[in-house]
């Protein structure tokens, strides 16, 4: 056996050990922030079946409720990520789940439209950084090669928040008149408090660079900073690295609208869903356990796909197809006159809309670098979040007073979605024709 195979092979070792073990260290934590993050937006879903009366809702208000949280996460977002870039994850996600924990627990105390519309807007203010400093943060722990399969690690935590977050949401609904509380006010108090405390406890645990994980060993340490160092010069070698070269680049306002249509189909069943189960009858308990079978095959399938995208290293054709399934799966929601249906339906969407999300998240990377990547995934997050999450919670309470079920909002979605298939499927087209062409 030649040297040069013998050092390759121990270099292959090294990287699967250095992956293994920040792996260990880093996903299953920030999986859990992801699952309180989520939690904390979307439970008003699960509060609204009471809150609207309450407090005086109707379904067109809950929906601007609902979607003004977007307002607040699009205009914090960019200045939040290029903070988290300058001051380190560490300090500046920890304080941001503080906050947002304690505005979230604050929505208990909503009394009308206008203090449920600003408690939403600032709560938005609050969490925008979180999500695109996450993905900004594993960009400077995991090689590209790796990076779709723990962003769907990080990611599942979307649908585990909707599949374990809904039966504790049903069963806190329970607890109406408790100490003279309504059960959405004990849904809010509860769901917040977590959100603060590992908000201290994410000061203490998280490593802002690989050159100051101290908990690993100094050869793997050298590894992984030399690996990503070379990535961070390869990318800007030939990507844009500045602020507005990112701003200017056709590729982000492109990745933006597909990420729209995922967000889309993402908050019409974080937050809708359990509105639409709850026509055929089911307790607030068992409507959170029926909510949670979508979620759970979401969980399960989206894993898989990426796992598949970083296999095959190919990302465009698995957010199309992704986006495709989802699509399709809305389109059968909308028509379910069954339970069975509906649930069917929905898994599916849930999948799609999940799935799709890993593969188009290691996608910025490959053409940004420096600010720019931080100012891209935070714009492309900002840009898609402003149509998927503030325009459409506000379509879907709008068509549901006027038509009086969510069979048409349901079909907005699923045509957000199909959009987003056709424009997956031309990102890069141009470039993929041009290889064939020379094969």
């Amino acid at each position: 056996m030649s040297t040069a195979t013998v050092l390759a092979r121990d270099e292959a070792a090294l990287e699967t050990r250095v992956v293994r073990k920040i792996s260990r260290r880093i996903t299953p934590f920030i999986i859990v922030l992801y699952f309180l993050s989520f939690l904390n937006r979307v439970n008003v879903g699960f509060a609204g079946l009471t809150m609207n009366h309450d407090i005086g809702l109707t379904q067109a208000m809950f929906g601007i409720g609902a979607g003004i949280f977007f307002v607040g996460y699009i205009a914090a977002g960019m200045p939040s990520n290029l903070v988290l870039q300058r001051v380190g994850a560490r300090r500046w996600i920890a304080l941001l789940m503080v906050v947002w924990g304690l505005l979230s627990a604050a929505t208990a105390f909503a009394s009308g439209p206008y203090s449920f519309y600003t408690l939403r807007f600032v709560l938005g203010l609050a969490e925008a950084g979180f999500f695109p400093g996450i993905i900004l943060y594993l960009s400077y722990w995991f090689p590209a090669r790796h990076r779709a399969f723990v962003t769907a690690m990080f990611m599942t935590a979307a649908p585990l928040s909707n599949m374990i977050g809904s039966p504790i949401s049903g069963a806190l609904m329970n607890l109406d008149g408790v100490a003279h509380l309504h059960g959405w006010q004990w849904l809010f108090l509860v769901e917040g408090a977590p959100t603060v405390l590992l908000g201290f406890v994410s000061y203490f645990f998280l490593t802002d660079r690989p050159e100051d994980a101290h908990w690993l060993a100094s050869d793997e340490r050298q590894w992984l900073s030399g690996e990503m160092q070379r990535e961070r010069e390869m990318k800007a070698a030939q990507s844009r690295s500045s602020v507005w070269g990112a701003v200017k680049d056709p590729r982000v306002l492109l990745l933006a609208l597909v990420y729209a249509g995922t967000s889309t189909g993402l908050y019409a069943i974080g937050i809708w869903a359990p509105m639409i189960i709850h026509r055929f009858g089911f307790s607030y308990f068992e409507l959170g356990l029926v909510n949670a079978i979508p979620n759970l095959f979401a969980v399960v399938t989206m894993v898989l796909w990426a796992r598949n995208s970083d296999r095959t290293d190919e990302r465009r054709l698995h957010v199309a197809i992704a986006c495709l399934a989802a699509g399709i799966g809305m389109l059968m929601s909308g028509h379910a006159t069954h339970a069975a249906v509906l649930i069917v339906g929905l898994s599916i969407a849930n999948f799609g809309i999940n799935a799709a999300k890993p593969p188009l998240w290691s996608m910025p990377t490959q053409f940004l670098s420096g600010s720019a990547a931080a100012a891209g995934i935070a714009l492309i997050n900002a840009m898609g979040s402003l149509i998927g999450g503030t325009i459409g919670p506000m379509v879907i309470g709008r068509l549901r007073d006027i038509s009086g079920d969510y069979s048409l909002g349901l079909y907005f979605v699923s045509a957000t979605l199909l959009v987003s298939a056709v424009l997956s499927y031309s990102f890069g087209l141009r470039g993929v024709l041009r290889r064939a062409r020379r094969t």
